[in-house]
């Protein structure tokens, strides 16, 4: 039985991730399982923007991989949610792009986000506070997480 693909919002730290020695391993694997079809990127603006930024490898790899995302229809909506967010206390000023990444992948109706920031995204008590403000605002909880919490491991077996 063939399963279904999960929309899934990337952020730019595991774009960032292939390249760093402590989130290399499960980064890629989490890419090689998009490639094999278990996900389906769905990138933002804001991704696109921290990506110009940097490294060239980073850059290169993110145009390699992000070929087919979805993108979002509306980018008002995901400023306004992010004006909740901040808002509501669940973030400052100064980490509003955290924010802004949220709030993309709620708009954009994904189920998973995945990040290696766990000071701003990953942190359960912001991942209650972020969902709270959703519900709030009239969209559905998001699930965030690593990308090494949503992976498919070797050892796996299939039910």
């Amino acid at each position: 039985m063939a399963t279904q693909q999960i929309l899934v919002y990337a952020d730019t730290s595991v774009y960032g991730g292939v390249f760093d020695d402590e989130f290399d391993g499960p980064s890629l694997t989490f890419f090689g399982q998009v490639r094999e079809g278990r996900f389906r990127l769905c990138i933002s603006p804001v991704v696109e923007e921290e990506i110009a930024f940097a490294p060239g490898k980073i850059r290169e790899f993110f145009a390699k991989t992000s070929a087919g995302a979805l993108e979002p229809a509306d980018v008002d909506d995901a400023v306004l949610l992010q004006k909740a967010y901040l808002k509501a206390g669940i973030l400052t000023r100064k980490s509003s792009n955290d924010a802004l990444h949220v709030a993309f992948a709620t708009v954009m109706r994904c189920p998973l986000l995945v990040s290696w920031n766990f000071k701003h995204i990953v942190h359960y008590g912001k991942i209650e506070q972020f969902n709270a403000v959703n519900v709030i605002e009239g969209y559905g909880k998001i699930g965030i997480h690593s990308p090494s919490e949503v992976i498919t491991y070797e050892d796996d077996e299939e039910i």
